[in-house]
């Protein structure tokens, strides 16, 4: 319904501009949106997330629905129809910055968890809208996990409203080759290390890639190119460095991903550095967030219980979900990949639908994504 409270609250949701590091308006429509859903606890934690809590008659297990609230920005010269953080409504979808990615799931599942009736739960409801998860996945989703301890986790990236149990990692990979300075007169005195890194990168594309029947294949894809001095009046350039961005398949680890490209041919003679990144973000809120920028993938089997649990839930109230996986990184690259926390991805619109221009997200699905959110609460915690 175009007037229905979980629509309007998406509305506003995408109209409050929430760019990584800049999520504290969009975190204060969340926590008092969920105080007056009568959440039993409301707090924003040190990074600046917020987390909601609703308690069950009995106890038992916490199942954690999350979903970041920050977004990209707009790139400068996308042309977009809509208003980028207008939130208009047109041919039944909502228009707008973090429309699909990811404020629609996000509002669906504060509307989801609202609704149950707490005197059938056994356990407790945690909702979390995380920040920067654009920038280092999993990051802020840690604390808040180390305050709920979840048995559960249900995370909301878009997945056509199919469930998801996997997905790939990342990785960021920084290579830099070093030559020696020259004159570009007399270019034979210096090592020039643009054409060092050419020859590398030229390597590095010619990788096998590796592949699995649910992740898909693992990936090299180089990202930005950066040579010392800039610009090189008259200099040949002693330093060249290259970002490539590695999608992760299951078991690669920081090691045999550098050793990978540490290990290729036809670079002798090539001084080559090899690094993950380090991430060192500061939230709106004033914390810093630091970590290798390696986030793992993770499977959880297809007969594991919180799968077929939640798969029988969806199809319960007229789903038709088929499992899958992300091909990006999401959050879960801590709940499953480092914490081994059960995890599902459900959430409404498709992986290619995020960073686009005129991003936009079907009522019809989110309206059904909230359906599912709650359809899976109330069989995890019967």
């Amino acid at each position: 319904m175009l007037d229905s409270p979980l629509v309007a609250f998406t509305q506003r949701l995408v109209r409050q501009r929430s760019i990584h590091g800049e999520e504290g308006a969009v975190v204060e429509l969340i926590v008092a949106e969920m105080k007056r859903l009568k959440f039993d606890r409301v707090w924003v934690d040190r990074n600046g997330s917020a987390v909601g809590v609703i308690d069950g008659a009995k106890s038992g297990p916490t199942i954690l629905l999350d979903g970041h609230c920050d977004t990209v920005g707009v790139a400068p010269g996308a042309k977009w129809i809509h208003d980028p953080f207008g939130g208009e409504i047109e041919a039944n979808s909502i228009y707008g910055r973090g429309a699909s990615d990811m404020k629609g799931a996000l509002a669906a599942m504060i509307s989801a968890a609202a609704a149950v009736d707490r005197s059938v739960l056994a356990g407790r409801i945690a909702v979390s809208a995380t920040v920067m998860e654009e920038n280092l996945e999993g990051a802020s989703l840690q604390t808040v996990m180390e305050a709920v301890h979840p048995g559960f986790v249900v995370m909301g990236e878009a997945t056509n409203l199919n469930l998801n149990r996997g997905g790939r990692g990342r990785a960021e990979i920084q290579l830099e080759t070093i030559g020696r300075p020259a004159h570009s007169s007399t270019p034979n005195l210096g090592r020039n290390a643009i054409l060092d890194m050419m020859k590398v990168v030229e390597a590095v594309e010619h990788l096998p890639a590796r592949a699995d029947p649910l992740l898909g294949s693992s990936l090299f894809a180089l990202t930005d190119i950066v040579s010392e001095p800039y610009p090189a009046y008259s200099v040949i350039p002693s330093r060249c460095r290259v970002t490539y961005d590695r999608r992760l398949l299951l078991g690669e680890t920081p090691d045999s991903v550098v050793d990978m490209i540490r290990d290729l041919s036809g670079l002798d003679g090539i001084t080559l550095d090899i690094r993950i990144v380090e991430g060192e973000y500061r939230t709106y809120a004033g914390a810093v967030l630091r970590g290798l920028k390696f986030f793992p993938a993770w499977i959880l089997p297809e007969n594991h219980p919180y799968v077929q649990t939640c798969l029988q839930a969806l199809r319960k109230v007229g789903l038709r979900p088929e499992l899958g996986a992300y091909r990006f990184c999401t959050n879960a690259a801590y709940s499953a990949g480092v914490a081994k926390v059960p995890t599902v991805g459900f959430g409404p619109g498709r992986e290619e639908d995020a960073h686009v221009a005129d991003e936009r997200l079907s009522i019809d699905e989110l309206e059904l994504a909230e359906r599912g959110y709650r359809a899976i609460i109330e069989a995890v915690l019967a």
